[in-house]
């Protein structure tokens, strides 16, 4: 007898079949029939992807273990046919799949990530957009990588050096006993200091920009690179994969002229926090004034004839301190003072987002020992772990649970569980569905740990106000004239 979820629709007999379900229901509208590997390859197109797909959602400890599990729970799943295409199976060689994954990971990406839009267009377009714009948060991460040399080429900030100078190691004879040694001159000392400062730059960190869609809390798009990567150009190279009109929010870090303008000339708006770096003007008079009008028109770009930026600025009280936001919406009735604090408010879930990356995912640290296999690694974890959200969220609003109460620690309990007991039928509600029903954050209220008295590894100087001035003459005529000619 089959077993049955306590809704009574849903009937699963194993847990593989609730996962065939998962996939199947995510790959639906995926069009792999452009793809086609080599006649002698044993990987189906479909095999491969639900394969990458288990593999980064595997707790094994090792990558090729991971693989090892995938393959197997993708084998039962997918059944021998459907996952390779020549007889018995698929092969069994993890440096063959991925092999495959760095030659065909950008496409496949580029298809899944297609689908996976489509369904958050779709499935939650009733909650796609906040105050009539689909808001994207934008910010910047880095994940450490094993310390090779593939590594270090590619990710760290500058190319290794050649450790030089003279080691003096205490040696043990005698039973034990130390051998003395001479002491070090001040020189060597500084030398040694500075071989471990060298050592410490040169730790491969992998750079990681993301674009978080805000209203259901999942990725939209991302760009990798060096440990030294400017995330403000991530973002501006990621402009064209936004919707039409969207609205961006970011932190102190990204502000600037050119990146603006970009924003802009996209065709979107923007949200973003400014700090005592930035220097705005007022009364400039290129646009008819009104209260909270400011300038953004650094000397450099109004002496080659560009035009200023025309902002506002809002002021939001936080505890004691204040935070100045500017945002490129200018009419308060299409976006209020009070809707601007809000949308930057609802960014720090960005920083959420990459703490259920790197910490409840465990990919603070990815284990690929090449350049490319890493980024193979980083991209399909976070494929992985953007499509058991976007199905589990599915789930919620299906059974009309508010998606935003979703748990990404039990949802990779749920999913996890399930795989390992892949060939068993679940008990009473260990189904995936009432599993991933039950995967829900606790409902009351956090306290907060601002007044928790312990010490802090990171702290950072408050952004401060922005420095405003008055335009002055030769400004003002110089807005004017361009305001004529334009």
């Amino acid at each position: 007898m089959s077993h049955q979820d306590k809704d009574g629709r849903t009937v699963v007999a194993y847990n593989f079949q609730a996962l065939r379900d998962a996939v199947s229901w995510l790959l639906k509208a995926a069009n792999l029939s452009a793809i086609k590997f080599r006649e002698d390859c044993t990987w189906s197109t479909l095999g491969l992807i639900v394969t990458a797909l288990f593999w980064a959602w595997s707790d094994e400890p090792t990558l090729t273990r991971r693989f090892n599990k995938a393959r197997k729970i993708a084998l039962k799943v997918l059944g021998r046919s459907a996952l390779g295409k020549i007889s018995p199976a698929p092969a069994t060689s993890y440096q063959a799949f991925m092999k495959l994954l760095r030659t065909w990971s950008p496409r496949l990406v580029e298809v899944l990530t297609e689908v996976f839009r489509g369904i958050m267009r779709t499935q939650m377009n009733k909650r796609f957009k906040i105050f009539g714009f689909a808001v994207f948060a934008v910010d910047g991460s880095r994940a450490e990588l094993p310390r090779t040399k593939s590594n270090e080429e590619r990710y760290s900030p500058q190319a290794p050096k050649k450790k030089g100078g003279k080691r003096f190691k205490a040696k043990r004879r005698n039973g034990g006993r130390q051998r003395k040694t001479r002491r070090l001159t001040r020189s060597e000392i500084k030398a040694r200091q500075k071989r471990a400062v060298q050592k410490k730059l040169n730790c491969p960190q992998m750079w990681l920009t993301v674009l978080w869609h805000v209203s259901t809390g999942l990725p939209w798009a991302w760009k990798t690179g060096p440990s030294d990567s400017s995330e403000r150009h991530h973002a501006r190279e990621m402009l064209n994969e936004l919707p039409e009109k969207s609205l961006l929010v970011a932190d102190a870090g990204f502000t600037g002229y050119e990146f603006w303008k970009a924003v802009l000339d996209a065709g979107h708006h923007f949200v973003i926090r400014v700090g005592s770096n930035v220097r705005l003007l007022k009364n400039l008079g290129y646009v008819r004034e009104r209260e909270g009008l400011v300038y953004l028109w650094p000397d450099k770009t109004s002496k080659k004839g560009q035009p200023p930026l025309v902002l506002r600025l809002v002021v939001a009280q936080k505890g004691r301190s204040k935070v100045y936001l500017v945002t490129s919406v200018l009419d308060r009735k299409r976006l209020s003072d009070k809707q601007v604090v809000e949308l930057y408010r609802l960014r720090w879930g960005i920083e959420l987002y990459y703490r259920h990356l790197k910490q409840t995912f465990n990919r603070r640290k990815l284990r690929s020992t090449s350049p490319d296999n890493a980024e193979i690694e980083a991209n399909w974890s976070i494929l992985g772990l953007w499509a058991m959200s976007l199905h589990a969220e599915h789930v919620l609003i299906e059974h009309r649970i508010d998606p935003k109460r979703l748990s990404i620690a039990k949802t990779l309990d749920a999913y996890r569980q399930v795989m390992r007991e892949h060939k068993c039928r679940p008990d009473e509600g260990e189904s995936l569905t009432e599993l991933l029903r039950q995967a829900l954050v606790d409902p009351y209220k956090r306290a907060s740990k601002a007044s928790r008295d312990y010490p802090r590894k990171k702290q950072e100087p408050a952004a401060g106000p922005p420095k405003i001035r008055r335009a002055t003459r030769e400004q003002i005529e110089r807005a004017r004239s361009l305001a004529t000619a334009a």
